[in-house]
């Protein structure tokens, strides 16, 4: 069952309660976003490392797992700086899991596609892991999941991303 630190009610009511509950509400939120984050990270480098890669460039292969895509959307994405993304892209190129090539509507902005191996990294990383996550979150069910990223999505659209 998902709850809120807060004890706020569901329904029509929160919906339409005041500006001050709201934000109050939206910043206990994104204080639990940010302690999912950091815990999830440190659940991620463990794993990484033990499979001979880095978060980001685990990150970073997700992305392109979805289809060719340049430094600045792969850093737009992932909220991280274009350098951090460059480094690693290239990263990914010297190890086989990535190619760069060239970017037929910006000269000066390469396309990266993941290779098989990188593909096939990124797969193996997630059948090591999908058990222990599903595991780790068996108190919540399916839907809960679903509805908590349903919500999420609704706000960061609210913000003005995605």
């Amino acid at each position: 069952m998902l709850s809120s630190r807060s004890g706020s009610s569901s329904g029509d009511a929160s919906r339409s309660g005041s500006s001050s509950a709201k934000a109050r509400a939206y910043r206990a939120l994104i204080a639990d976003v940010y302690e999912l984050a950091a815990v999830s990270r440190r659940i991620s480098e463990a794993d990484a490392a033990a499979r001979g890669v880095t978060v980001a460039q685990w990150h970073v292969l997700s992305v392109l797992s979805g289809g060719d895509a340049t430094v600045p959307e792969i850093a737009s994405r992932l909220g991280l700086t274009r350098q951090a993304v460059q480094r690693v892209a290239g990263e990914l190129v010297g190890a086989g899991l990535a190619a760069r090539h060239d970017n037929p509507e910006h000269a000066r902005s390469s396309l990266y596609r993941a290779t098989e191996a990188g593909l096939g990294r990124l797969e193996q990383l997630i059948a090591d892991t999908d058990a222990p996550r599903a595991e780790a979150v068996s108190a919540v069910s399916v839907d809960e999941l679903r509805a908590a990223r349903n919500t999420l999505r609704a706000v960061l659209t609210g913000l003005g991303g995605d």
